[in-house]
């Protein structure tokens, strides 16, 4: 079926086939569709299916050629692909595309056809060096004042609140009706709430009382006059004067337990004292620390391997990224894809408005994904077999059909080898303590980003 075949390396990964089909080839597909057509066709004048092959060939030659034609072409590019070099197959998800269809057209007969598909294909790694590299990381330290912290955060965590007598003060928990007061003494009733209930100094109030509050005591009642500023961002309130009547109907206080062994036991059974409390602590504070130290080892190197390696990523590749980047996002969310596109479009943005920023950190992991991929095949690493056998055991004890049940195998082997690159990569590498970062930014979630 093919007489020729000759493939171009493209730019980002991507290879355009070329691909000659002989007329021989061409003329028989034709010939069989229109003897299938010929077999089944009412043409007036003629019983169906007797029609001759020639009233066929006029009534419908050129759809039949084309027809005939396209599933040539289909199968001739099967047929290249089946038996192209492995680094130009095509990726599992990028799909040929034909190139100046609008040129081939119309098929002519007795004619060899050539014509050309363009796919991306896994991109080429050539590997930096990757022992013996010097990789610098922050240094960070566990300070006492973050032990204090995450024990005020227990006591706070456990404090009750109970009923308070005397005057209200920060921190405590208040429940208030208030109205607004118009000139002539009356009450504005739309803006009448009651039973609202915030704490003092939070702020977590529309007319922002939380001082006014302070100082009154449960069952006293008192008007006041705010005024808020031009550049208020309270709708309705900015640039006004106002009269406020607000009652205090209940006051709570949060009680917190004192810090005692009575209170270390209560936190964790084996805990009997207030020592065995912050020696805990801080041993859980240097373990979330010393992860988090782990994984920017890791940033750090792979952000040098990447520096001193050029991969040319193929744009279906990264597409790909993206969308499951996106699925991952909509399943966060709760909601379903059509509704978070709704709300949008409400907002006069796209899917694409979301997705374009995480396009630079999508093509970094890939390319660390392929760096790392390409260690492990160099590396050759060893694997349990018994450990194998056991996962392997527990995970495909359901999969019967042995090719299916191999090829499962052939991956969890795969993603065991896998797993052995970043250990192996801290073990062959010095690291060493950059400039010091303070603890407390260190450990947010946003620090690096």
């Amino acid at each position: 079926m093919i007489a020729n075949k000759n493939i171009k390396e493209l730019d980002h990964s991507a290879v355009e086939l070329t691909i000659t089909v002989t007329s021989e080839a061409i003329e028989k597909e034709y010939k069989s569709a229109l003897a299938k057509y010929a077999k089944t066709l009412q043409i007036k004048g003629f019983r169906k299916g007797k029609a001759p092959q020639s009233v066929v060939e006029a009534k419908l030659g050129q759809a039949v050629r084309e027809e005939s034609t396209f599933n040539v072409i289909e199968d001739a590019l099967k047929e290249a692909i089946g038996t192209v070099e492995d680094k130009y197959k095509p990726l599992s998800y990028s799909t040929p595309q034909l190139l100046n269809e609008e040129t081939l057209l119309p098929f002519e007969a007795e004619k060899d056809l050539t014509f050309s598909v363009k796919y991306d294909v896994m991109p080429v790694v050539e590997l930096p060096a990757y022992k013996g590299l010097k990789i610098s990381y922050p240094k960070v330290t566990l300070p006492k004042e973050a032990v204090d912290a995450e024990i005020e955060k227990l006591r706070q965590q456990n404090a009750m609140t109970i009923e308070k007598k005397g005057k209200a003060a920060d921190g405590d928990i208040v429940t208030v009706d208030y109205v607004e007061v118009a000139e002539d003494g009356s009450e504005v009733e739309e803006s009448r709430r009651a039973d609202f209930v915030f704490t003092l100094g939070s702020g977590s109030n529309f007319y922002k009382i939380d001082k006014d509050v302070v100082g009154m005591e449960a069952g006293e009642e008192k008007t006041v006059e705010k005024t808020y500023a031009e550049d208020s961002d309270k709708a309705g309130l900015a640039g006004r004067t106002l009269s406020l009547k607000i009652a205090l109907k209940a006051l709570k206080m949060r009680d917190v337990p004192e810090l005692d062994d009575e209170f270390a036991q209560d936190v964790k059974e084996e805990y009997k004292t207030v020592a065995d409390l912050v020696k805990g602590t801080k041993e859980k504070l240097q373990e979330a620390l010393n992860a988090k130290l782990e994984s920017e080892k890791y940033k750090a190197l792979y952000a040098e391997l990447r520096k001193n390696t050029t991969i040319a990523l193929p744009e279906t590749m990264v597409t790909m990224e993206l969308e499951q980047a996106w699925n991952r996002y909509v399943r966060q969310t709760g909601l379903s894809e059509e509704q978070i596109l709704q709300f949008l479009e409400f907002q006069g943005q796209s899917k694409e408005d979301i997705i374009t920023p995480w396009r630079e950190g999508a093509e970094e992991s890939l390319k660390t994904q392929l760096i790392l991929d390409k260690i492990k095949d160099e590396e050759k690493f060893e694997i349990d077999e018994e450990e194998l056998k056991k996962i392997a055991d527990e995970q495909l004890s359901g999969i019967t059909d042995e090719e299916q049940r191999s090829y499962y195998l052939s991956m969890m082997e795969d993603d065991m080898r896998f797993s052995k690159t970043g250990p192996f990569l801290l073990e062959n590498n010095t690291f060493t303590e950059g400039e010091k970062v303070d603890y407390t930014a260190f450990m947010d979630p946003s620090y690096g980003l």
